[in-house]
């Protein structure tokens, strides 16, 4: 595990913010910690890069033990908040050499750095640019670069796409993605639950107790009623298809002449079913998807696991 924690608790006073918390994190994967307004998210990622020391417990990053060592772990990760922490009255650039300087990159090593990132996160035209003057997508595009510039291991994003239309925040995912398919572990933070889409993992917190811990699939199996499958066409053309679809795990009723079906998780064993199903009979399908806002106000009810 690239990140591994155990038993982690903050108390401020007589408050707990973070409650034993334990983690484990796999290299390369997308990991979503989600959680309501004061859950513990922040708290849990200040002591995760060393800025906050833990009341108990124990965290490893990449090898390091962050409580021992905090800073020592600050050259393996990145950071990007909310607020993209970019100067105001410098350039795009000049914001660049500054944080570049602060990890040691200069000179050739970072004219060939940010010539590739220029490039990969389009800011070209940007990098001449005083922030203040850049649209919210540009800016988060840029922030993004900036925490990446010396390659870590680890990128910690604090709620990156508020504030960001539905079109920029796509086109940041996929460079999110890029990153996780380069071999960067990827810790994320998001009130976007659809987002939870893009991930291998997702934990939730609620009043900083671990309330659940799986990949978003097992997550929706467990906390919703299934998907919702819309076949166009009678309920009678499917009298031959029907031994196929019950040992596929299928469930099925008509509704306004169509064929609703409904099944926990849409493995691909279902779909390639459902697929030969709707191919014989040149039939439409609809798949609606459970909505992980259902799934985490059904987890918040259910509270922490006994």
């Amino acid at each position: 595990m690239i990140i591994a924690v155990r038993g982690l608790t903050k108390r401020f006073g007589a408050f707990t913010a973070v409650d034993d918390l334990t983690l484990a994190v796999e290299p390369g994967t997308i990991f979503a910690f989600l959680g309501a307004n004061g859950s513990g998210k922040s708290t849990t990622i200040r002591m995760l890069i060393g800025l906050l020391r833990p009341t108990a417990g124990a965290i490893e990053l990449d090898g390091v033990d962050v409580i021992r060592h905090p800073r020592r772990v600050r050259d393996r990760i990145g950071y990007m908040g909310q607020k993209v922490s970019l100067y105001q009255g410098l350039s795009l650039f000049e914001n660049v050499e500054f944080y570049a300087g602060l990890g040691g990159l200069a000179g050739a090593a970072l004219e060939q750095r940010w010539g590739a990132l220029r490039e990969r996160f389009a800011l070209g035209d940007a990098q001449d640019e005083h922030p203040e003057n850049l649209s919210a997508g540009i800016r988060q595009r840029a922030g993004l670069a900036v925490a990446t510039l010396h390659e870590p291991r680890v990128l910690f994003l604090d709620e990156p796409t508020a504030g960001v239309d539905v079109h920029n925040r796509a086109l940041f995912w996929d460079l999110i993605r890029e990153e996780a398919a380069a071999g960067v572990t990827v810790f994320v933070t998001t009130h976007f639950l659809e987002e939870v889409d893009y991930c291998d993992w997702a934990a939730f917190i609620d009043a900083g107790r671990l309330i659940a811990n799986a990949a978003p699939e097992d997550l929706r199996r467990q906390y919703s009623d299934g998907y919702r499958v819309r076949l166009e066409l009678g309920a009678e053309a499917l009298q031959g298809d029907a031994a196929a679809l019950r040992a596929a795990g299928f469930t099925w009723r008509a509704v306004d002449g169509a064929v609703e079906l409904a099944a926990d998780v849409l493995a691909p064993q279902r779909l390639e079913t459902l697929a030969a199903v709707a191919s014989a009979h040149g039939a439409r399908i609809h798949i609606e998807q459970p909505a992980m806002a259902d799934v985490f106000r059904r987890l918040v009810t259910a509270g922490p696991p006994a």
